[in-house]
């Protein structure tokens, strides 16, 4: 009974407390905030969380929650970069905090290397939770994403090995050996279950059943990677891994392997399960401090002496991430011009951002518990690792959003995504209309095709509309049908509450409405109405623009077929714009070079216009202004 009232209470307060903070400040620092605070107060139990609780019953939900979100087709594209920061970047920082762990502690190095590989791994929540607050660009999202989804197995990897040299010796060949069997290991099991898990999701038609399945996966790709042992080598698959690959391709498989429905229950599920776990888990950061404190104070350091360490290796894990971030993103572009031609390299302000990306979480505490207990000066060991977490979501997580202001860091462009999800419906609802034509009419009455045709048109026609910002057909059609959802609604619980009708019917009638007002001109499921009232409309609130009010007839193009850097290089784009003034055309944003954005740092023509098919609408550099 204790257990479960510490459970519901621990779950309470995280969901009210970022209910509270969250429009105003991190609801992770908060949480952490709050469970120090409780830590301290008398009646509040010891709430320990074990190495167990985190790698176990935490880690692996989370873990697969976040993979089944991930593009796999994007973790694809960005697979160098998350690479160099998923391992190389895990590696380089054990290696440099190892040396100053040695140097200013009395430890041998297989135990401050264990500490490096502790502190490691930016946290998979912190990173990609704030990220995409203060609306990163995508790419740079999908990176963070990558690594933090990564970089976990690489840390306890490396973590473990280091244990195994505390107990003896351990080879260079076996470190690497270990490594291998770890890596390679975690992805085959993980490819394996994701097969077999499609397959009998395939064969599933109960989606309350599908989903069950889903909720289980995390543990049927963790469990035996653990549990199995390769004879000979101190080391077995990574669990870790094997979670992030079967959630990767499950998540990519979905629409081939689950229904619509069982697809939003899905979503729904894991939606509420990441939010209720990854705010306790702050909050249970927060209640170890005064045990950690209290185990401090049984060693025979001074705490001077571990406060010191315990800010240099605070400060060390974030001149690290910045003094590999640089070079691993500029040199191998300068070095092997091939990589410069296939992914030209990013702004400074970009790799500024990433390299200030560093907060720290629930694995770096609960990995350092994983030192065995007679280690030397244990207690201030946790304390480095309780620093180091607390420290970089503090310093790195409250000051990102002035960092990325500061730079001029913008997040991805609303109106070319818009324009991106207008051509992806065109395209889908022709093909529809295309199948209708070729199969369908001369089995349906003229009055069923037509109805097909509007519906089938009714989405696409909605996208274009928006790109205007104003009070569209499509938002008032919205609008009114809500407002009749809610009227019919409220009749059918006037008749549910006389008694007089089959209760089971009157629930089939609700969830019918329900499930109408929730694709209700629901044309993203990340945005909600306010998000694309606002995204879509001027954003600096500046009124008209002079450049466009002046702007007239568009020019010739210079090149009508194409991008004019891309043609001349053999490259490929995704949308064109148009220069107002000289006709030049370059490829916008949301293609790999961004030559219509050069073009106007190059010119000085302040107004592109877009140069696709069946688009007129036009973009201001200097005012941020579409019209």
């Amino acid at each position: 009974m204790d257990v479960a009232l510490t459970l519901v209470t621990v779950v309470a307060i995280a969901v009210v407390v970022t209910a509270l903070t969250q429009r105003f400040t991190s609801a992770p620092l908060a949480l952490i905030a709050v469970g120090i605070a409780g830590s301290y107060v008398p009646f509040v139990p010891d709430v320990e969380l074990s190495p167990e609780l985190v790698l176990i019953g935490l880690l692996p939900p989370l873990l697969y929650a976040a993979a089944i979100r991930t593009s796999l087709v994007d973790f694809r594209a960005n697979k160098r970069p998350i690479a160099l920061l998923s391992v190389g970047l895990v590696v380089f920082t054990t290696l440099g905090i190892g040396v100053l762990v040695h140097m200013m502690l009395p430890v041998d190095w297989p135990v401050a290397f264990a500490v490096g590989a502790v502190v490691a791994p930016p946290d998979a929540v912190a990173a990609t939770t704030i990220a995409r607050r203060v609306g990163l660009p995508r790419r740079v999202v999908t990176i963070l994403e990558g690594e933090s989804l990564v970089n976990d197995a690489t840390a306890i990897v490396v973590l473990r090995t280091s244990i195994a040299a505390i107990a003896g010796t351990v080879s260079a060949w076996e470190v690497g050996l270990g490594f291998v069997v770890s890596a390679l290991g975690g992805a085959i099991i993980g490819l394996v279950v994701a097969v077999v898990v499609g397959k009998v999701r395939r064969l599933i038609t109960d989606d309350i059943t599908d989903v069950a399945v889903s909720l289980l996966t995390p543990w049927i790709a963790y469990l035996p990677a653990e549990e199995l042992h390769v004879p000979g080598i101190d080391q077995h698959p990574s669990g870790v891994l094997a979670v992030v690959v079967a959630g990767l391709i499950l998540g990519h498989k979905a629409p081939l392997i689950q229904s619509a429905t069982s697809r939003l229950f899905e979503r729904t599920n894991w939606s509420t399960i990441s939010f209720v776990l990854e705010n306790s888990v702050f909050l249970l950061i927060g209640l170890q401090i005064r045990a950690i404190v209290s185990d401090l104070g049984e060693d025979d350091l001074s705490v001077g002496r571990v406060i010191a360490a315990s800010i240099a290796v605070l400060v060390g894990v974030i001149v690290l991430r910045a003094v590999w971030v640089f070079p691993a993103t500029y040199v191998p572009r300068w070095l092997v011009p091939a990589v410069r031609r296939a992914d030209p390299p990013p702004p400074w302000q970009i790799t500024t951002v990433i390299a200030w990306t560093g907060m720290r979480g629930v694995v770096t505490l609960a990995a350092v518990f994983l030192l065995p207990e007679e280690t030397p000066h244990r207690p201030a060991l946790v304390m480095i690792a309780f620093v180091v977490t607390v420290g970089t979501l503090l310093l790195q997580g409250l000051t990102l959003p002035a960092v990325v202001r500061g730079l001029g860091v913008e997040g991805p462009d609303r109106h070319e995504d818009h324009l991106q999800e207008a051509n992806v419906y065109q395209a889908a609802v022709q093909a529809g209309l295309d199948y209708l034509e070729e199969n369908e009419r001369d089995r349906i009455s003229d009055s069923v095709m037509e109805r097909l045709r509007q519906r089938a048109t009714d989405r696409s026609d909605a996208v274009w509309e928006r790109l205007g910002g104003i009070d569209t057909p499509s938002a008032q059609y919205s609008r009114a049908r809500a407002a009749m959802l809610d009227v019919e609604r409220a009749e059918v619980l006037r008749l549910r509450d006389l008694g007089t009708l089959d209760q089971s019917v009157l629930q089939r009638v609700l969830d019918a409405l329900d499930v109408e007002e929730s694709i209700l001109d629901r044309m993203s499921e990340d945005e909600t109405t306010a998000d694309r009232e606002t995204d879509l409309r001027p954003s600096t609130g500046k009124g008209p623009c002079e450049h466009l009010a002046v702007c007239g007839t568009p020019p010739n193009p210079n090149t009508p077929t194409g991008c004019e850097e891309c043609l001349a290089d053999g490259d490929t784009w995704v949308h064109l714009r148009l220069c107002m003034e000289c006709g030049h055309v370059g490829c916008c944003d949301s293609s790999p070079n961004r030559h219509a954005t050069a073009h106007f740092h190059e010119s000085g023509h302040p107004v592109m216009r877009s140069f696709e098919p069946g688009e007129a609408w036009r973009w201001c550099y200097i005012d941020n202004v579409t019209g």
